[in-house]
């Protein structure tokens, strides 16, 4: 009997549980507010609903024993299993660091817990309280192995994104991707737009292929939830811009005392007779530099019906720049448009669309002539302006230093931007198991811009000097299209096997057509009459060819994603690649790449654990291809000029352009990461780590050829060959702390730090060595090098020895051109009697060993509070900013120059005799490692029944400072600066500095 009543239990239980019931509740965040648009899924299954606008669901068909999972973007999910309760009412805890945050990766997402790459995130709080600018400078200092260098700190200019390190001496760009869509030029974007921002570093970015081999940059823009109500963002902030330093120099008293030494140590008379009469003088770059204004305004709308979801923005920011007076500037306007809508139950449709519209006046930048170059050397003994009110002319200070005021009142550079990139897709699922997906997507620009160098004179034999005035109109067109079609299958069996499985193709195609005008006499030598249509000759750039261009890829590949149990995971990739940059023996490439994981805080062995709340080990191994080089040069072109005599006259034709090479192939990319991640103590602790190497071969290089072969003809180039390999290989380390200590205070801290080390491991050709960059005037020598065993871009130069004290120095020394008592003295390196080119020797490196971010912030009642410091260790620079020549300014170092026997050892004397203080040397290198504070910010949030009246769910306002100050010994203006060119970059031909921003703005949520 007793058996009988046990079956019958058994029966009646599982009969209870096989019911298909219908279940309903509410769900809300911890504030207590209604959360619409969550999405509850019957786990294992894709049965599952939405919440709607008053945060209430229901769902039916499911059976007691079932697992309900709650998700909502920004919040930790929370699984509840099915009881005999038919009414679920669930509080979802905000938590951007769950583990169970979904996370974009190629072609798919993945939560935090299942990732096996080394991925970094970035989160729209994060970007909101840096109020960016760019893009780019919400990623300094935030993610580890991510370094940005600013190329100029004037309005609207670009940044150089490297991700571990400078990988190929030609492109170095990651891939970035907003919604899916290749994007070339962060400028497009407004920050305020983004939701999240996603960093592929290891070779889990093969996904992408050829486009992915420095790295992966993946854009969220914020979009509307299903079943929301219509909701506002409004952020705005105004403020002012200064410069963060100015180089010290001589005043007029001091540069009168130098030159006059100057000279009489050179033989010659005394250029001041009355030093006490010169004063202060002109400060060139108080004349220069000017406080200038910055505002951005953005509206943001989002909302979503049971079946669609829209999200909208249109901002505009307008800044001012430092230097110009208001010849430079930059305003951009972005409207950005998301759209999604289910057509069916299983039939999806997504668009976005970004129109982004700039307009940007420019000065001369970092370069032989720039404005801050002329403000440096120019002799603060003259005037603005002469006595009849015109701009003073720079006599005598040779033919390159010209008055900056006057270089900026005729200087016209303007140009335009528009760009639009869309993207529209199809997702459709079938058979419980499967999804099939396509996105096209496109980018259109235009850039028409107009340079304008009017007739003027700044001074006799000035190489700026313009005799005949001319206009030059551009109007270049860019266009790109990229169609994605894949396959996923994803299923779990039996509860512990997750399989999913990609397959997938993509055809891209990028086309640019060139115009290029230039036309001389133009009427009344005035901006206003500037066009092409008045101009009485004109010349055509590209009337040989070279005016347009086009590329293409065509990609097959497949992706594995296993899991067992949660806590064994694999992922592997294949990718097939072509590419028209390569000849048809070598058009096709295959790249594959593995990773895995495993969740150890899941094994039984720590699940008891008080104080270790994940710990997940992961690798990756892959090979990744890079096609970044000039279109076509696997085959000769005939877009060279060429100059030909035909009946006794000279005619202009076409010759052969850049030399081809039909052997060029693919650089490879192959990486190495090992890496864990880790939670402690109620995961208020979060620690990762990642070892990494990272070696690119049969890098695509330029190295010297012959001259006899014509590479210097107009329109030839070196040709390209497979011929070097670079190796970066470090660790990043990063952890944080955030916890609640109560309900009135909150705190939180990270810090990241990156240590690399870049060799190049072998350059073949006939050097074995590529030379670049510029230093002085007339020099014939580039500083920097690409050389076996050193950092890419070092510096090649003579190692000095301190400064002859007295003629008896100078005569033990090796034979040193023009050496006196109180010169730079050189080290005779190859010991051969005689100081020459062949003594030169690596004296620096623009690559930093290291670089830290540290991030504090917390939050009292309604008062909060952010900092966010970077640092960059074991970076030099070259200082390139001082003209040679007799009359110049110089810095306020000469004053402690070598003036006899025993004065100094550091800085040479003054003298406008001939001697070789000039060369390339160590004295010019600096050490340029820097910590800089990059943002602090104060806000107070505005919570009380006014504000619910109002129907407002924020209102912040907040006053930060952005630059705030950088700790340094470099003497020039940013320590920060770079090219980016790989070859050349670190140096400093007087750099725009990043301005220092002060603003004040409010964040208002309704």
């Amino acid at each position: 009997m007793k058996v009988i009543y046990f079956l019958l239990a058994v029966f009646l239980t599982t009969f209870s549980y096989a019911q298909e019931i219908q279940v309903q509740g509410n769900v809300k965040d911890n504030d207590g507010l209604n959360l619409p648009g969550v999405n509850i899924i019957v786990k294992n299954t894709n049965k599952g609903e939405v919440t709607d606008f008053d945060g209430n669901y229901s769902i039916g068909n499911i059976s007691r024993g079932d697992i309900l999972v709650f998700s909502y973007l920004g919040f930790a999910s929370k699984e509840i299993t099915v009881g005999n309760n038919t009414t679920i009412n669930v509080i979802l805890e905000e938590d951007s660091e769950s583990l169970e945050q979904v996370v974009v990766i190629g072609y798919g997402t993945q939560t935090k817990k299942e990732i096996t790459g080394a991925v970094s995130i970035v989160s729209s709080e994060t970007i909101e309280k840096l109020n960016v600018v760019q893009v780019e400078q919400a990623l300094q200092g935030q993610v580890a192995g991510v370094n940005i260098t600013s190329q100029s700190g004037a309005p609207g200019s670009n940044a150089t994104i490297s991700i571990r390190g400078v990988s190929t001496n030609g492109d170095n760009r990651p891939l970035i991707l907003v919604d899916g869509n290749v994007i070339e030029d962060l400028s497009v974007l407004n920050p305020n737009d983004i939701e999240s921002i996603n960093v592929l570093k290891d070779a889990t970015a093969g996904i992408y292929g050829v486009r992915a081999a420095n790295g992966v940059i993946l854009i969220t823009t914020k979009t509307g939830r299903r079943n929301q109500e219509l909701k506002f963002e409004f952020d705005s902030y105004a403020g002012f811009q200064e410069t963060t330093r100015k180089i010290p120099v001589l005043n007029a008293t001091e540069y009168g005392l130098i030159i006059n030494e100057s000279f009489t140590a050179g033989g010659g008379s005394p250029q001041f007779s009355n030093i006490s009469l010169l004063g202060e003088g002109t400060d060139w770059q108080d004349e220069v530099f000017k406080t200038a204004a910055i505002s951005s305004v953005n509206l943001n709308a989002s909302g979503g019906t049971k079946k669609s979801t829209y999200s909208g923005g249109l901002s505009y920011l307008t800044q001012d720049g430092i230097v110009g007076r208001g010849k430079a500037g930059f305003d951009r306007l972005t409207a950005r448009l998301n759209y999604g809508f289910q057509i069916t139950e299983n039939l999806k449709l997504t668009t976005t669309g970004i129109f982004t519209r700039t307009n940007r006046k420019t000065l001369p930048e970092n370069a032989l002539g720039s404005v801050l170059f002329n403000a440096l050397n120019m002799a603060p003994t003259l005037s603005v302006y002469d006595q009849n009110g015109d701009f003073t002319i720079a006599e005598g200070l040779g033919n390159e230093v010209i008055n900056p005021l006057a270089q900026i009142e005729n200087t016209f550079n303007d140009s335009q931007v528009n760009k639009i990139a869309a993207t529209i897709g199809l997702q459709y699922k079938f058979l419980n198991d499967f999804t099939a997906e396509t996105r096209f997507q496109a980018n259109y620009a235009d850039v028409d811009e107009i340079t304008f160098a009017p007739e003027v004179f700044y001074g006799s034999g000035k190489v700026f000097n313009i005799d005949r005035n001319r206009v030059t109109e551009t109007d270049n067109y860019f266009r790109d299209y990229t169609w994605d079609n894949f396959l996923k299958y994803e299923t779990v069996i039996k509860e512990d096997h997750d399989i999913k499985v990609l397959l997938g193709m993509s055809v891209f195609q990028t086309t640019g057509l060139f115009n290029e005008l230039t036309g001389f006499e133009i009427p009344g030598n005035s901006f206003d009459n500037a066009s092409i249509a008045n101009a009485v000759d004109i010349a055509d750039r590209y009337v040989n060819g070279g005016d347009e261009f086009d590329a293409r890829l065509l990609s097959y590949f497949s992706r594995l994603q296993y899991s067992y149990k949660g806590k064994y995971l694999l992922s592997a990739v294949i990718r097939r690649d072509g590419s028209t940059k390569f000849g048809p023996k070598n058009k096709f490439g295959y790249f594959p790449s593995a990773s895995v994981g495993w969740v150890v805080s899941d094994e039984a062995f720590l699940t008891e654990n008080s104080w270790l709340n994940f710990l997940k080990l992961r690798g990756s191994y892959g090979i990744i291809g890079n096609d970044r080089i000039e279109d076509y040069r696997f085959v000769s072109l005939l877009n060279g000029q060429g100059r030909y005599v035909i009946n006794g006259e000279v005619v202009d034709g076409k010759a052969i352009g850049a030399l081809s090479n039909p052997e060029i192939k693919w650089e490879l990319q192959k990486t190495l990461d090992i890496g864990f991640d880790a939670k402690f103590w109620e995961n208020k602790f979060d620690i990762t780590f990642d070892y990494f190497v990272r070696r690119t071969e049969d890098l695509l290089l330029q190295t010297p050829v012959a001259g006899i072969l014509g590479v210097q003809a107009p329109g030839s180039a070196v040709p390209f060959v497979n011929a070097g390999t670079i190796e970066n290989k470090g660790y990043e380390f990063a952890i944080a702390f955030n916890d609640n200590f109560s309900e009135d205070f909150e705190f939180n801290a990270s810090f990241n730090m990156t240590v690399l080390k870049n060799e190049v491991i072998e350059v073949s050709g006939e050097n074995s060595f590529v030379e670049a960059g510029n230093f002085g005037v007339g020099t014939s020598l580039p500083p920097s090098r690409m050389e076996a065993g050193k950092p890419i871009g070092y510096f090649y130069g003579l190692q000095t020895d301190g400064i002859f004290q007295n003629q008896a120095e100078v005569d033990a020394h090796a034979t040193q051109v023009n050496a006196a008592p109180g010169d730079l003295r050189y080290v005779d390196i190859n010991n051969d009697g005689l100081i020459d080119s062949e003594d030169r020797v690596d004296i620096g490196d623009p690559i930093p060993d290291v670089t830290m971010g540290l991030n504090i912030g917390f939050r009292f009642k309604n008062l909060d509070f952010s900092s966010y410091t970077f640092a960059s260790i074991g970076n030099d620079m070259i200082r390139n900013y001082e003209r040679n020549q007799n009359l110049v300014n110089r810095r306020n170092a000469s004053l402690g120059r070598w003036t006899g026997e025993g004065t100094t050892n550091d800085f040479p004397r003054v003298t406008t005799s001939a001697n070789s203080n000039g060369l390339f040397s160590d004295f010019y290198v600096e050490d340029a490692s820097y910590v800089r504070i990059q943002n602090v910010q104060l806000g107070y949030t505005i919570n009380d029944k006014f504000m619910d009246v109002m129907g407002i769910d924020k209102f912040r306002i907040y006053a930060s400072v952005n630059n705030l100050y950088t700790f340094t010994e470099y003497q020039g203006y940013d320590p920060s600066a770079s090219s980016g060119d790989p070859i050349g970059g670190g140096i400093d031909q007087g750099f725009y500095p990043v301005p220092r921003t002060y603003l004040v703005g409010v964040n208002l949520k309704f």
